[in-house]
């Protein structure tokens, strides 16, 4: 049957480039782009554009309806600094969202079964997880809004599946970094900022401190692992909570000597903030054997890979 894709929230960090790559293979009139806010400028012109509020259920269902969707990727989300700041809206968007996503591929599972992709984070894990090579299956308590919200929906995405056999997918995305959009309220952040500021003021000053490891992942590696998954034979998947995805671990100070190699006068200074004491109840590093067995997932880029890619990418 021909692929027919909704992505809700196609304006964010992941949304644009997901959207582009989903274009280049499934064709551009077939992956409908949409978010709450304007088309962002790298969509205008690769195919359709909606404006949708992703709590809005009325205007999801009639658009799956009318454009026959056999897949939705609902990315729209508050991420964990921003929703830390209004944690109601964090679980109204969050929670709200998935779940009427969830509703309507039950509601229309006899007309046609509609496979949905849905993003978990390492938020989803707190202080009492173990923070080196942080398992599958592993103590989960949250300390953020966010992360509470992708914890409950990750339990919620594993109950429609058992409960109404709902083919909806996920992965735990750790910091994401990406050259074609701004940063958007994460904590992992720093990660891309540090790279526009080291060209554009030669100095940085960075809100976590020079020793926080934390799991990243450059945004071409996420993007794969994404289709990927929602590529993969729905036989192969044991697994239906999110799946734990890694690809590199590295902290503020040894992204900035990556950089210097390039930039040997770039300057970096620390100033740690409120994020601190969320980047410090994250996992230094990530288990993902289970994503590499079910689906074959394996990373491409390391540090000093992205750091080329990023600068090269952000001149131009």
């Amino acid at each position: 049957m021909k692929e027919k894709i909704l992505i809700i929230g196609a304006c964010g960090q992941i949304g644009v480039e997901l959207t582009l790559a989903l274009r280049k293979i499934y064709g551009g009139e077939n992956v409908i782009a949409s978010d709450i806010r304007d088309e962002h400028p790298l969509l205008a012109g690769t195919g359709p554009y909606t404006t949708l509020n992703a709590n809005d259920a009325d205007n999801t269902r009639a658009i799956v309806k009318k454009e026959g969707i056999t897949q939705i990727y609902l990315l729209a989300a508050l991420l964990s600094a921003t929703g830390e700041k209004d944690p109601k809206l964090c679980w109204d968007l969050n929670m709200g969202s998935l779940r009427q996503v969830l509703d309507l591929a039950v509601e229309m599972k006899d007309e046609r079964k509609i496979k949905i992709f849905w993003p978990s984070s390492i938020a989803v894990f707190g202080a009492t997880t173990p923070r080196q090579n942080t398992p599958q299956l592993t103590v989960m308590e949250p300390t953020t809004m966010y992360g509470v919200t992708k914890y409950a929906g990750e339990l919620l995405c594993q109950y429609y599946n058992r409960r109404y056999g709902t083919d909806v997918r996920s992965v735990r995305y750790p910091g994401l970094i990406s050259w074609k959009s701004v940063p958007g309220g994460g904590t992992t952040d720093y990660a891309v900022d540090i790279y526009i500021q080291a060209l554009k003021a030669g100095k940085y000053e960075c809100f976590l401190s020079e020793n926080t490891y934390l799991p990243m992942m450059y945004m071409d590696d996420a993007i794969r692992a994404t289709i990927e998954l929602m590529q993969a034979p729905v036989e192969n998947l044991k697994t239906h909570m999110a799946f734990n995805l890694s690809a590199m671990s590295f902290s503020p100070k040894e992204v900035y000597e990556s950089i210097k190699k390039i930039i040997s006068n770039f300057e970096i200074t620390y100033a740690p903030d409120h994020r601190q004491a969320i980047a410090d109840s994250w996992p230094a590093s990530i288990d993902d054997s289970t994503a590499r067995a079910e689906w074959n997932w394996k990373p491409k880029f390391d540090l000093e890979k992205m750091t080329t890619a990023m600068l090269e990418n952000l001149k131009k």
